[in-house]
């Protein structure tokens, strides 16, 4: 007679629970209205989701190569504290800023006065929070484009590529690529992967890791995953040009959800806020937090 109140209890908590169906349902409804708000842009859209506290898994063209634009400059930074790990370099060396290392574009160096010594640290954290361009360049002259080709390739990521300096395509170690493409070029599963990699702390080392993720977390540019996600604590990466907008990263919800999405042959090639490249990545930000912040 003592089961009873038992098994009356587990039938009541049975009831309350979700079963694995109706998670099923839901996440293929997450998907229905993922793929509405990518069918409806002017443009190709590609993303690649996971929720890594359930392993439920969401993906469109997610292994379609696209431009990264600047978010390339995340496997540059996973390269870079890899190099720093293995005790190649230290984030405190110094960097001579010059006015021949100037470039135009996102960031803020190329308005400061020269010569300028800087550390590579100063120039990681410009390049992630900032889309330094100039910081970009000096951390590639350090570290070499051949090493973040390498890194990737080690991760298990061989199409993830960076093609050349920001703003200096003549000098691309992969002419043919770098003109399709630009800057770099990815899918939505392998940049997506990278950044599972380094929620996992797999990427470089678990310490590493974090301290990337720390500086990712203080990415400036919300116009896109969170655009009306305001105060959702995330660790991202932007990017941004002509025909392309991207956006990857984790979003703490606070079960952690790896969210790549990526654009390109956008009709709308406007470089403000309100751009569609833009909003669609921003209304897919909103869906996947509606549905997981629950």
């Amino acid at each position: 007679m003592r089961l009873l109140p038992v098994l009356a209890f587990a039938g009541a908590l049975a009831c309350l629970l979700p079963s694995a169906s109706a998670d099923a349902q839901s996440v293929a409804t997450l998907k229905r209205t993922l793929d509405s708000i990518a069918d409806a842009h002017r443009g190709v859209v590609g993303y690649s989701i996971t929720n890594l506290e359930t392993n439920e898994h969401l993906e469109r063209r997610g292994d379609e190569p696209f431009s990264t634009a600047s978010l390339i400059k995340v496997p540059i930074l996973v390269t870079l504290f890899d190099l720093a790990e293995q005790k190649q370099l230290t984030l405190d060396d110094p960097i001579v800023l010059t006015e021949i290392d100037k470039v135009s574009g996102a960031g803020q160096l190329q308005f400061l006065r020269t010569p300028l010594t800087l550390r590579l640290w100063d120039v990681a954290w410009l390049m992630s929070t900032l889309s330094d361009n100039t910081a970009t360049n000096l951390v590639l002259d350090r570290i070499k484009i051949r090493r973040v080709w390498q890194k990737m390739e080690a991760l298990g990521l061989p199409r993830t590529k960076v093609h050349s300096g920001s703003m200096t395509r003549i000098a691309s170690v992969a002419p043919d690529s770098s003109a399709k493409y630009g800057l770099g070029v990815t899918t939505a599963n392998e940049m997506a992967q990278l950044f599972t990699l380094m929620a996992q702390g797999k990427a470089v080392s678990p310490r590493a890791d974090s301290t990337m993720l720390d500086i990712l977390a203080h990415n400036e540019d919300d116009s896109k995953l969170l655009r009306y996600n305001y105060g959702l604590r995330a660790a991202h990466k932007t990017g941004d040009v002509d025909q392309s907008r991207t956006d990857c990263g984790v979003l703490y919800l606070p079960a952690r959800v790896v969210a790549c999405v990526l654009t390109k042959e956008n009709v709308d090639k406007r470089y403000w806020t309100d751009s569609e490249g833009n909003a669609v990545i921003a209304r897919i930000g909103a869906a996947i937090v509606a549905h997981w912040k629950r």
